[in-house]
């Protein structure tokens, strides 16, 4: 059976209680940098967020492991798409359908996205690439502004 990168690091995910080792070099060097190596982690690796979101045009549960940054109670995500001109499939299944639900640790919680926009933006923004420098590479090579997607807890 294959097995997609997304499976692999799904299944990781839940083995680890979030976390999720780093690329080896050998990913690095077939161009997968997913997750990029970020200073400040530690050796159980980079904890990540799954996303489950409705596709936009198919209606079917999509599941995207995403980097986050914690954002009051919720989680901001960013639609870098490695750089890509276009923006992420799960950034347009949550345009389409906001509700979604946080898979953190072990918990899963259902939220509600929303696009931050102005200072809000740029104050997380500006938080993010002094954490992963690589993202400011990604924006300059998409010529796009990277979409910053806050997931709030549903009350």
């Amino acid at each position: 059976m294959h097995t997609s990168w997304n499976d692999q690091i799904i299944a990781e995910f839940r083995a680890n209680g979030g976390y999720v080792s780093w690329s080896s070099d050998e990913d690095f060097a077939a161009g997968r940098p997913i997750p990029p190596r970020i200073p400040g982690f530690d050796e159980r690796g980079m904890p990540l967020i799954l996303v489950h979101h409705t596709g936009a045009k198919t209606g079917r549960e999509r599941i995207s492991p995403l980097f986050f940054q914690p954002v009051g109670d919720g989680w901001a995500v960013f639609g870098t798409h490695g750089g890509s001109p276009r923006d992420p499939v799960w950034y347009r299944n949550l345009v389409a359908n906001p509700r979604a639900v946080v898979e953190t640790g072990t918990e899963r919680v259902p939220v509600v996205a929303r696009l931050a926009q102005g200072v809000e933006r740029e104050e997380i923004w500006a938080k993010e690439i002094a954490l992963v420098p690589k993202f400011a590479e990604f924006e300059a090579a998409a010529g796009r502004q990277i979409p910053v997607v806050l997931l709030e807890r549903v009350p």
